[in-house]
């Protein structure tokens, strides 16, 4: 007897399922197969080609990227270490100079009993202490008889613009070799450096615990920023710029130490609410708001609710041109500085002294969090003070 159409149809149709089934990929217990495996495919060729140079520039530059081991003396305070904590600490850096120079960061060293260097192949090293600067947080160290070192260059910070891409090298967590993508945030000091007025790079780039030292580089494959310091909830990050990084390793190098130019003077904003007060027509300038006695500025007749305007022959917009200018004039030179003075404009002659590490109390009880936007190096570094100070 023929089969009416619609159980004809049907009839079919399970056949064509059944046949499917018995070709396809059965799993142990006879089920079908728990996953879809993919086709040979491939990105299209402009994400290809951007995957591609991204690969091939992290592996041109890891043979450069170190890692730096260190072990702090007994009974050191370094990085705040409380008593019971391990004396061990892990940081990155790079090679700078086939002589075997690595820059890294001052706080990854801190009170360093002993500093190891691994390289990329696994080669280890005595790393030897060469100079240190904490206003910065830079440091550099060097290995002895290292053949074969790869260096990476350094670029030109000035050059950089917001936006543009970056690679943070380095070994989070002390895992090896670890690369992140991001890109420039901004360009500005973070908040709680005390650093003489100099634009650090912010970049979203993952920066955690270990990246201090490691380089932040562009993509044409230059060094661009030292990788210093990152926000507790690791958004953000901090790089010392490269530019920056070429004017002070010269004196590590040479002096073990940086000698920054100091006035010794406590400055601010010049406010529209300062302008009757002050005599002053416009809110420009830095403004004096103490000197300190027996400093250069107080030696050489600076005096309280100054308004400095120029500072040998730059003028200044605000107190961190007034930071940069002071902190990079050689110690022991002398310099006009123009001032406002109850509205008239006189010229002062002021001898740059030399700063130095002013030491912050310890508390006697631990203090609330700082905000969990304030960027934190990988160990704790002193606080900014309040006003900046020059």
């Amino acid at each position: 007897m023929a089969m009416s159409r619609p159980i004809a149809v049907v009839a079919l149709m399970l056949a064509v399922a059944s046949s499917f089934g018995c070709a396809g990929r059965t799993g142990a217990d006879g089920r079908g197969a728990l996953w879809r495996k993919a086709s040979p495919t491939s990105a299209a060729p402009e994400l290809q080609r951007v995957n591609t140079l991204l690969a091939d520039l992290a592996e041109r530059l890891r043979p450069g990227l170190v890692h730096v081991r260190v072990r702090r003396a007994a009974g050191s305070e370094a990085a705040g270490e409380e008593p019971g904590e391990p004396r061990r600490s892990t940081g990155s850096g790079f090679v700078i100079d086939p002589s075997g120079l690595i820059v890294t960061n001052a706080h990854v060293v801190e009170g360093a009993e002993s500093i190891q260097v691994r390289l990329s192949d696994g080669r280890r090293f005595a790393g030897n202490l060469v100079g240190r600067d904490t206003r910065v947080d830079l440091a550099l160290i060097k290995i002895q008889n290292a053949t074969n070192l790869t260096v990476l260059p350094l670029g030109d910070s000035n050059r950089l613009r917001v936006g543009e891409f970056v690679l943070a090298l380095g070994h989070p967590f002390g895992l090896e070799q670890s690369v992140s993508f991001g890109i420039v945030s901004r360009k500005g000091a973070p908040l709680t450096v005390a650093a003489p007025g100099f634009d650090f790079i912010q970049t979203d780039a993952a920066i955690n615990p270990g990246n201090s030292g490691g380089p932040l580089v562009n993509m044409a494959g230059e060094v661009i920023g030292v990788n210093s310091m990152a926000a507790r909830n690791g958004s953000i990050g901090f790089a010392i710029p490269s530019n920056l990084v070429q004017q002070l390793v010269p004196q590590l190098a040479t002096k073990g130490r940086v000698e920054w130019g100091w006035l010794g003077v406590s400055i601010g904003e010049v406010t529209e609410a300062d302008l009757e007060r002050l005599k002053l027509r416009e809110p420009r300038g830095v403004l004096v708001r103490d000197v300190m006695p027996g400093e250069p500025a107080e030696r050489g007749g600076v005096r309280a609710n100054d308004v400095i305007v120029e500072f040998d022959g730059a003028a200044l917009e605000g107190p961190r041109d007034l930071q940069r200018a002071v902190s990079t004039t050689p110690v022991g030179k002398r310099v006009r500085v123009t001032v406002l003075r109850d509205g008239r404009e006189t010229e002062v002659e002021v001898t740059v002294g030399l700063y130095q590490e002013r030491e912050t109390p310890r508390p006697e009880r631990p203090r609330p969090p700082p905000p969990p936007d304030e960027p934190q190096p990988d160990a704790p570094r002193p606080d900014a003070p309040k006003e900046p100070t020059e």
